[in-house]
C-alpha cells in the first residue's frame, strides 16, 4: 500500500484517559512504524497544553486552543475550527482524516471541512447510544448529518455496527431492487487491541483469599449501582473474598455510604483514580474481574484483565460477548441476582484451580494484536483512496435527505462553510503557508517499536 499522511481527529485524547484516547495513541504509534505519516488534532488542556507536542515514539499532536464543555469534548461550533483546520491539513499535506467517537465535536467539524481540500474521510464509532434521551436523539441526528458524506465507517464490534447503522441511517438503495433498502457497504468491523506484553500475569504466591478486582469509570451506565448491590451480599456469603475497586466518577460516594452502612472497609478496598501505568499492578492483586456495565461497545478493560490471567465475570451487554471465548468469562444479566450467580460461579472455578493464567494470557495474545488491527485499517484507508470521491452537489442532495427540518439547516451549514473557506483562500493564500517537509526514513522506521501509553510522553 502506498504511504499516507493521516491525521487523527478527536476531542478524546492524551492527557485524557480512556478507550479512545489509548486506541487513537497506539493505532497512530503502528501506522507510524509501518511507514505512514500520522499526526493527531485535539483540543486544548489547561492549563498551557496549547500548540504542537511531541509523543513518543514519533507522533506530533496539534492541540487547538478550544476548550471542553462536558466529558473532555468541546462545543459544537462548525465554523471556528475551519482557519486552524485549514492550516494545520494543508501544511502537512494530510490525504486522509480519521475522525474517532460520536460526541466528539471536532471529529464531525474535521469531516464537514475535508471536502474542501479533498482529502478523504473514516469515522470509527466507540460506544452504544440509545434512542431515547434527549442527549442521544441530538447526538444521533448529528451524526446522521456527519455520516451522510463520509467515505468509510468503522465499529469496535458487530454489535457496535448494528447500532451505529441504526443511529446514522446508513442505509441505501439495493442494486438489485431499488425499492428495498440495504446497508452501505463502507462499513468495517476492526475490534481493539492491547499489547500484551504489558499485562503478562505476575507470579503470585498461593492463597485462599479470593480478590475481585473492578476498574471502572464509576457512573451509571458502568452499572455501579450494580455493584453497590450485589458486593455486600458476594462478602456476606464468602468470607474469603474481597474487593479491590479502581476508578473514579459520581457513584463513588454510593460505594463509600455502601461500605460504611454494611461495615465492610476491610474487605472492600477503593483506589481511586487508577493511572494506565498502574493498572497491571491492581489487575495482579486480583483472581476475578468484574464488569457491570449497562452499556459496552468493546470493553478494553475486560481484554486487558483476561490477558493478566484473571477470570472475568460481566454482564451480557453490547459488544462484550465478542470479546473472548466462553471458557474466559460467565456472563450475567444486568440484574442483582443473576450478577450473584455469576460472581458465585466464578469464585467456584477459580478455588477449583480450573483457570490457568498463564495460559489465558498466552490464548489472548493471539487474539488481539496491533499490528493486524493497523494491517486492517490500511485496507480501509486503500479502498478509501481509490473510491470515487463525492462532488459538492452531491453532497448537497445527500444533506438535504435529512428531513424538512434538519436539512435546509446542514445544507445552509455545509455552504456557509464553503463561502468561509473561500474568504480564508483569499485572506491567507496557500502559497503563504509554512509547509511541513517529511521525509520516509525506512531504517528509523524499522527501529520504531510500540510504547506503552503510560510513558509515550
Amino acid at each position: 500500500m502506498e504511504r499516507l499522511a493521516i491525521a487523527m481527529i478527536s476531542d478524546f485524547f492524551h492527557p485524557g484517559v480512556g478507550g479512545v484516547e489509548n486506541h487513537i495513541y497506539m493505532l497512530s504509534t503502528e501506522l507510524i512504524r509501518r511507514g505512514h505519516k500520522v499526526i493527531v488534532i485535539t483540543h486544548g488542556h489547561k492549563p498551557d497544553r496549547v500548540g504542537i507536542r511531541w509523543l513518543l515514539p514519533s507522533l506530533k499532536v496539534y492541540y487547538i486552543p478550544f476548550i471542553p464543555i462536558a466529558s473532555s469534548a468541546t462545543l459544537p461550533n462548525f465554523f471556528t475550527s475551519l482557519p486552524y483546520l485549514r492550516t494545520i491539513l494543508l501544511r502537512e499535506h494530510i490525504q486522509l482524516i480519521h475522525a474517532h467517537a460520536s460526541l466528539s465535536s471536532i471529529g464531525h467539524e474535521g469531516i464537514l471541512h475535508s471536502h474542501l481540500m479533498g482529502i478523504r474521510t473514516v469515522f470509527t464509532d466507540h460506544s452504544l447510544f440509545g434512542f431515547e434521551d434527549a442527549a442521544s436523539i441530538l447526538t444521533n441526528k448529528l451524526l446522521v448529518a456527519t455520516l451522510k458524506n463520509v467515505d468509510a465507517v468503522i465499529c469496535v464490534s458487530h454489535t457496535g455496527r448494528e447500532n451505529t447503522v441504526l443511529r446514522g441511517q446508513l442505509f441505501e438503495k439495493d442494486r438489485d431492487d431499488p425499492t428495498k433498502l440495504s446497508v452501505r457497504r463502507n462499513i468495517y468491523v476492526i475490534p481493539n487491541a492491547i499489547v500484551a506484553e504489558q499485562f503478562k500475569p505476575r507470579p503470585s504466591e498461593p492463597s485462599e483469599t479470593i480478590t475481585i478486582v473492578v476498574l471502572s469509570r464509576l457512573a451509571y451506565r458502568k452499572g455501579i449501582d450494580l455493584l453497590v448491590a450485589t458486593a455486600p451480599r458476594i462478602c456476606a456469603a464468602f468470607p474469603n473474598v474481597r474487593f479491590v475497586v479502581g476508578g473514579d466518577g459520581p457513584k463513588l460516594v454510593d460505594l463509600l455510604q455502601m461500605r460504611e452502612k454494611h461495615l465492610l472497609q476491610d474487605r472492600i478496598e477503593l483506589l481511586g483514580a487508577v493511572r494506565h501505568s498502574d493498572v497491571l499492578s491492581v489487575l495482579s492483586r486480583g483472581t476475578i474481574f468484574m464488569n457491570t456495565s449497562l452499556t459496552e461497545s468493546f470493553g478494553i478493560a475486560i481484554l486487558e484483565a483476561a490477558c493478566a490471567g484473571l477470570y472475568v465475570v460481566s454482564t451480557r451487554v453490547g459488544g462484550v460477548p465478542e470479546i473472548l471465548p466462553q471458557d474466559m468469562i460467565s456472563f450475567a444479566e444486568p440484574e442483582v441476582d443473576d450478577v450473584f450467580r455469576a460472581i458465585s460461579e466464578a469464585i467456584t472455578i477459580v478455588a477449583a484451580g480450573k483457570h490457568d493464567p498463564m495460559m489465558a494470557h498466552e490464548r489472548v495474545k493471539t487474539f488481539y494484536d496491533w499490528q493486524q488491527v493497523a494491517k486492517r485499517t490500511e485496507t480501509v484507508y486503500n479502498a478509501v483512496i481509490q473510491s470515487r470521491q463525492i462532488e459538492l452537489m452531491e453532497r448537497i442532495e445527500r444533506t438535504m435527505d435529512l428531513g424538512p427540518f434538519a436539512g435546509p439547516i446542514y445544507t445552509i451549514i455545509l455552504l456557509v462553510d464553503c463561502v468561509f473557506f473561500l474568504v480564508l483562500e483569499w485572506f491567507y493564500p496557500r502559497e503563504d503557508l509554512d509547509y511541513v517537509e517529511h521525509h520516509w526514513d525506512d531504517h528509523v522506521l524499522a527501529q520504531i517499536q510500540p510504547v506503552s501509553a503510560s510513558r509515550h510522553e
